[in-house]
């Protein structure tokens, strides 16, 4: 048996259908002044040539590799929008990952996509606490059994797991995703999904039983997730993990996060590669013969072209010496790579993909004209949250009163908004494939003041894992027409210390026994993520032909001069850990 097991891994999650590079912004100083840099970052053709690079020098150091995708390739972009699930697998095939772990977006319209998928790829979907034994097995979009997804085994209450030799031994992979998935997701009725920390712990065991320590459990839990499965069950041996959009790494002297990459806990590292193919990760792994990491060596990296713009604070730009100078400084960061690309990957993008893109990218709606920051919690420099998500639920509003004038107020959750909105020229593209890819019917409801308070309490500790264990910051709750002041010290039920409703032209106290009525998405108001308390709506009724992203469209382009700054504050958080 050999003393030393070397690994080389390459890593990526939340790509989010972001074939092409993504804008991301620097934040660098010099001459004692801040200056930003705007440059694009990632797409599929550089994950491929990182990749290809990684898998060509573990070869030369006759060390084993591994590509692993963390979950959710579906969603976020026109590509998703056009083209569903088709060219995310032709794409991924080109990538050639050893796995893919399935995520809560792979199942935002059921089995059936997925089935599609499993249909395309070359690679498998692991989902080893998807239980799928009371299928029904006559349905359209099967998955029982289907050769290309390790679900649940009902025989032996453990993940299939994917084995693959490893120098002298044998390397398992585990994929776990979240059991709260009918929280936030619409797994077909028939499908199931089990305790993600249990099912972990007895595959372990029957790994072990096997003779197998080498251990990756390839997760969509997201990092909180992780952490627990981590400490909770022993004998893991790397987590590589998506769902909560980390980015790893230090890396705050360019404006970004300060999280250590490889994050250990119980002897267990964690890896996570931000989102939206803007980054991947890569590292170099060394095990002992128990399947203990004893070495890991690794980042995330940026992949960044030269087309940078360099402006200062104020928002002018900067002189050319200076800008020359910070992009050279950006370059010289360990966590930066350049643009180079793989050319098959990227003449598939533009030429099989992207002119049916083109016509919707030339709509233009409006005119933006600052930048309004989407962030999914409010924080000490957004201290009420989203700039844009009130505005998403205003034009929610504006769209239920032209159907229903009574309307009191809209309500609508972070996780609905998937980008920040940037100043300049406002495409159709940029709403329908970047802002609000999702398009989710509209519904109203008539409901009581008691059940709004309930659902807005709900959803804020669903997001903030505040005594319970939530399903990710998407759930946090962004209304218009109610504002509310949230207290996170307090005792569970009486954390919403104040909340109030704008009714003829004032604010007025929000009454628990009085009806009032509402529009969300219906993704909201068929209760998920912790919205539970809406369905006990006195009624609910679809809104027909009228999509959340068809509001805003509606709505900026009737009423895109109104958004100039910030609505009034609605949103007044406290946290339970301040």
């Amino acid at each position: 048996m050999l003393n030393s097991y070397r690994l080389s891994i390459a890593h990526i999650n939340d790509t989010h259908s972001n074939f092409e590079p993504s804008p991301v912004q620097f934040n660098l100083s010099a001459n004692q002044q801040q200056f930003t840099l705007e440059a694009h970052s990632g797409g599929y053709a550089r994950l491929g040539y990182q990749i290809e690079q990684a898998r060509q020098q573990a070869a030369a150091k006759q060390s084993p590799f591994i590509f692993l995708h963390g979950g959710d390739s579906f969603q976020g972009t026109l590509y998703f929008r056009e083209f569903k699930g088709a060219a995310n697998a032709h794409l991924l095939n080109l990538l050639r990952p050893d796995a893919m772990v399935l995520g809560n977006h792979e199942v935002d319209a059921g089995n059936t996509p997925v089935q599609a998928f499993l249909n395309r790829i070359d690679f498998p979907v692991l989902a080893g606490n998807m239980d799928l034994s009371q299928e029904d097995r006559h349905k359209t979009g099967r998955l029982y059994g289907h050769p290309m997804l390790y679900d649940f085994d009902d025989s032996t209450e453990t993940a299939k797991v994917l084995i693959k030799p490893f120098h002298d031994t044998k390397l398992a992979i585990i994929g776990i995703t979240l059991d709260q998935m009918r929280l936030i997701a619409r797994p077909d009725p028939d499908t199931y999904f089990v305790n993600a920390i249990e099912t972990t712990r007895r595959t372990i065991q029957r790994l072990h039983q096997q003779g197998i320590r080498h251990i990756i459990v390839l997760s969509h839990l997201g990092l909180d997730q992780d952490r627990e499965l981590a400490a909770k069950v022993d004998g893991i041996s790397l987590i590589v993990g998506g769902h909560s959009h980390t980015l790893q790494g230090e890396l705050s002297d360019i404006g970004w996060s300060d999280i250590p990459y490889a994050e250990t806990i119980n002897s267990t590292p964690i890896l996570h590669a931000g989102k939206y193919a803007e980054t991947i990760g890569l590292a170099e792994i060394c095990f002992d013969q128990h399947g203990k990491i004893v070495e890991l060596i690794g980042n995330n990296y940026f992949m960044v072209d030269k087309n940078i713009t360099v402006t200062t604070k104020d928002g002018s730009s900067a002189d050319s010496n200076t800008a020359a100078m910070l992009v050279e400084q950006l370059f010289a960061h360990p966590c930066v790579r350049g643009a180079q690309h793989d050319e098959e990957i990227h003449a598939v993008i533009h030429t099989q993909y992207r002119p049916s893109l083109d016509a919707i990218e030339n709509q233009i709606l409006g005119h933006i004209p600052r930048d309004f920051v989407h962030t999914r919690l409010p924080s000490k420099h957004l201290p009420h949250g989203s700039e844009i998500a009130p505005w998403v639920s205003r034009s929610m509003y504006k769209a239920a009163k032209n159907i229903e004038p009574t309307i009191d107020f809209a309500l609508h959750n972070a996780g609905g908004v998937r980008q920040s909105l940037n100043k300049g020229q406002l495409s159709l593209a940029d709403v329908v494939g970047r802002i609000l890819p999702f398009e989710l019917p509209l519904t109203l409801y008539r409901i009581q003041g008691k059940f709004i308070i309930e659902a807005l309490e709900s959803a804020i500790n669903s997001a903030t894992n505040n005594g319970i264990m939530g399903t990710g910051a998407g759930s946090f709750p962004y209304p218009y027409g109610l504002r509310y002041f949230y207290d996170g010290k307090q005792a569970k039920g009486l954390r919403i210390t104040q909340i109030d409703i704008y009714k003829h032209d004032h604010w007025q106290t929000l009454e628990p026994n009085k009806s009032y009525l509402g529009v969300s998405s219906s993704y909201t108001a068929s209760g998920k993520e912790g919205y539970e308390a809406l369905l006990h709506a006195l009624w609910q009724h679809p809104i027909n032909n009228q999509t959340l992203p068809e509001a805003f469209i509606d709505f900026v382009s009737q009423h895109g001069h109104l958004i100039t700054g910030q609505l009034f504050a609605n949103v007044h958080y406290i946290s339970h850990r301040d």
